[in-house]
């Protein structure tokens, strides 16, 4: 990393270290690696160890960094694309889906979870969760609620517990077919079990997608989704293929 020193600026000097220190992130580390400790940042750029942090934290919340814990600060992967335009129509589990099944109980939903499956309130459905991971992190995890008449042929000889019932009930999933999906998007925060999950504090900034499928006019299952808002891009439309590159020469592909 080069020795630049900041000038008198109009702007926060924290701000134009900031995007300093993203150009050097573009061009001389790598995914994964780690950063010098702040003591040393702060003597090559010559600003106070407050400043740095501050530029340092506005990147970890543009999900340039990341703080591991017992590692230090690394530069961040890049951002998980999660689709909410038309061209995904397939059942959660089938080719191609990046989830890893973890696990799945038989378990009273939320309320509001019930009512939006017509399910009764006190009626057990299929609860699978899913995890995302990209370059090793913990980026999103899911609950897919799905009601046993969605899977009437489930067998629980076959799939008792863990990861491999989870499975079992994604393939008797797919052999309904799927008339449609709708899916919504909002900003949230982390509960606790969600920030453990995700190797984040309670309180982080979220997304949450939620997803209904629907077949034979009834909604099949449902998915929340809670995606770390710092390491995840929205895609819209049938493409999603837009990048935009970090640094001096931002293009789009």
């Amino acid at each position: 990393m080069g020795t630049t020193q900041l000038e008198t600026v109009p702007e926060p000097k924290y701000w134009h270290l900031k995007t300093v220190l993203s150009e050097a992130l573009d061009s001389e580390f790598s995914v994964g690696e780690i950063l010098p400790n702040e003591r040393e940042l702060a003597a090559r750029f010559g600003v106070a160890r407050a400043t740095l942090r501050q530029a340092l934290e506005q990147l970890e919340l543009e999900g340039r960094l990341q703080r591991r814990r017992g590692v230090g600060t690394t530069v961040a992967p890049p951002r998980v694309g999660v689709a909410v335009g038309t061209e995904q129509h397939a059942w959660p589990g089938a080719a191609g889906d990046a989830w890893q099944p973890v696990d799945c109980a038989l378990d009273v939903p939320p309320a509001s979870v019930a009512d939006a499956l017509g399910t009764g309130r006190d009626e057990p459905v299929h609860t699978v969760r899913r995890s995302r991971v990209s370059h090793g992190q913990p980026v999103a995890a899911e609950l897919l609620y799905i009601p046993a008449s969605s899977v009437p042929e489930l067998s629980a000889i076959d799939a008792p517990s863990g990861p491999a019932r989870a499975r079992a009930v994604l393939r008797e999933l797919q052999r309904l077919e799927l008339d449609g999906q709708e899916r919504a998007v909002e900003l949230g925060s982390a509960r606790a079990d969600d920030a453990k999950e995700l190797d984040r504090l309670p309180g982080a900034p979220v997304l949450v997608v939620t997803t209904r499928f629907t077949a034979g006019s009834c909604i099949a299952a449902l998915s929340v989704a809670t995606y770390r808002a710092d390491t995840c891009r929205l895609t819209f439309g049938d493409s999603g293929g837009v990048e935009i590159h970090h640094g001096p020469e931002r293009q789009a592909s």
